[in-house]
């Protein structure tokens, strides 16, 4: 067996069967200790069932959603996992079999009786905690609300305002200075229509401004920069007559359409009023990092760029275990002006292969000096590994810290977590699936000392498959 065989197998462990559940637990320490000043709350959501009855889904995005909580506080970390209660994961659960369609896969059975049927939602890709609830988010539906402590599911969750089931995505921007969240949702019918969100800190919406978009096209990400929410509109098409009759999932249904260009919306974040419009170059992102405005009144921000829509084809094959498709996504930096929509500047940051950039909490819209992200090791045959570490690149001196997590361990999005008594240090907390021992762990890193052993290191009672985004709660 070759090496590569060897690394790809250890990632494929940690979904190879249906994640699971424990209860608040109390987690015992590897190595290291828990520091003091470390108080608040980790929550992480991703796709944990990813067959049933011996069918595999269509897609990694086709997971039922489970979240992760581990609580900090004097010194010692709880932790609960548990698989969000939605009605088709319920439903599915009774049968023991898989029912609906998703983004990518139909529903099973015959025409006859997937006609009709709709997809479910799996509330598998992110986590928004508000003052009362955690709302497990899902782009193509609404929220899911869980209890905050126990992960107990209550339900779906509308903010007061979300009507006639309007979807709620799973990428929200909270403005740490007011605490407003904003997010978007995307509806279809001749054209998609861009709905777009304020709201208050507890959750509430309060504005709700839409644009008509063209076509029927896929946005996954925006980003708050300032007084501005920008959106970048990828050259992806859905073909919606084979979707609506259930003969192909959305995700066999979009088309690569680069003579399209990438459309970009500047919004108003104060009045979600349309400020221009404009199109570029052809190219395509999951993840936008953090974004401000310059001393010009130029807009700053950065995203994980694809040059093409090859990255849903390696995804697609993540949930099989067996990946071969070369996807490779870098950090660039793009400055634009928000008057007109056009760039006056372009640049790629590394050359590297990596995704989901995040920043501290408290300088989200605001020009921060450090972007965390998920890499690959640089030994990564990259069409055959998922990320192998994290890592921090600094603006200030154009550098990149790398944490080494070991051969054949997997580190999840990194995630900044304040100093409770210094606002002016803090943690960066990861989950890592260590392939070797076929084990899930906590680890928490000093931010200033990436390169250096972690901290602490701490045990989960079983394992918690790779997923996709999670969150901080102070």
């Amino acid at each position: 067996m070759t090496t590569t065989t060897q690394r790809q197998a250890s990632w494929a462990k940690a979904i190879a069967k249906p994640a699971t559940e424990f209860p608040l637990t109390q987690l015992s320490t590897i190595s290291g200790k828990i520091p003091e000043s470390l108080k608040g709350s980790l929550y992480r959501n991703g796709p944990a069932r990813l067959e049933r009855d011996g069918l595999k889904v269509g897609h990694w995005f086709d997971g039922d959603g489970a979240i992760l909580a581990v609580h900090f506080a004097e010194g010692q970390a709880r932790a609960t996992y548990r698989y969000v209660q939605t009605e088709g994961y319920l439903e599915e659960e009774r049968a023991n079999k898989l029912i609906y369609g998703n983004y990518g896969m139909v529903a099973t059975g015959s025409w006859l009786q997937r006609f009709g049927k709709s997809s479910k939602n799996v509330a598998n890709t992110s986590v928004l905690a508000l003052p009362d609830k955690l709302l497990a988010l899902w782009e193509g539906g609404l929220p899911h609300a869980l209890d905050l402590e126990t992960l107990e599911t209550y339900g779906l969750e509308n903010l007061e305002g979300l009507e006639n089931r309007l979807p709620y995505s799973a990428h929200p921007k909270r403005d740490p200075l007011t605490g407003e969240i904003f997010n978007f949702g995307i509806s279809y019918g001749k054209n998609a229509t861009l709905h777009i969100y304020r709201s208050d800190r507890a959750g509430k919406l309060i504005k709700k401004n839409q644009a008509t978009l063209q076509g029927l096209p896929m946005i996954h990400d925006f980003v708050l920069a300032g007084d501005f929410l920008i959106f970048c509109v990828p050259p992806l098409r859905m073909n919606p007559f084979p979707v609506l009759l259930n003969l192909q999932s959305y995700s066999e249904s979009l088309q690569w359409k680069p003579q399209e260009g990438t459309e970009i919306l500047v919004f108003n974040r104060h009045n979600l009023e349309l400020i221009s419009r404009n199109v570029a170059e052809p190219w395509y992102q999951w993840h936008f990092g953090n974004g401000y405005s310059d001393r010009f009144g130029n807009v700053v921000f950065d995203l994980i760029r694809y040059p093409d829509f090859t990255t849903n084809q390696f995804l697609k094959e993540v949930a099989s275990g067996q990946t071969k498709t070369k996807a490779e996504g870098t950090l660039w930096q793009m400055r634009l002006d928000p008057k007109t929509g056009e760039f006056l500047e372009a640049s790629q940051l590394l050359d590297r292969g990596s995704e989901f950039p995040s920043v501290a909490p408290a300088e989200v819209g605001q020009n921060s000096r450090y972007t965390y992200l998920s890499i690959h090791r640089p030994d990564a045959v990259i069409n055959q590994e998922i990320f192998g570490t994290i890592a921090r690149y600094d603006y200030k001196t154009h550098t990149l810290t790398e944490a080494d997590l070991g051969a054949n361990r997997y580190g999840m999005e990194p995630l900044f977590a304040p100093d409770a008594t210094n606002p002016d240090r803090g943690y960066v907390i990861t989950v890592v699936f260590d392939g070797d021992r076929q084990y899930s762990e906590v680890w928490i890193f000093d931010s200033d000392r990436l390169d250096s052993e972690p901290i602490c290191r701490l045990a989960l009672p079983s394992i918690v498959p790779m997923g996709f985004h999670g969150t901080w709660r102070a």
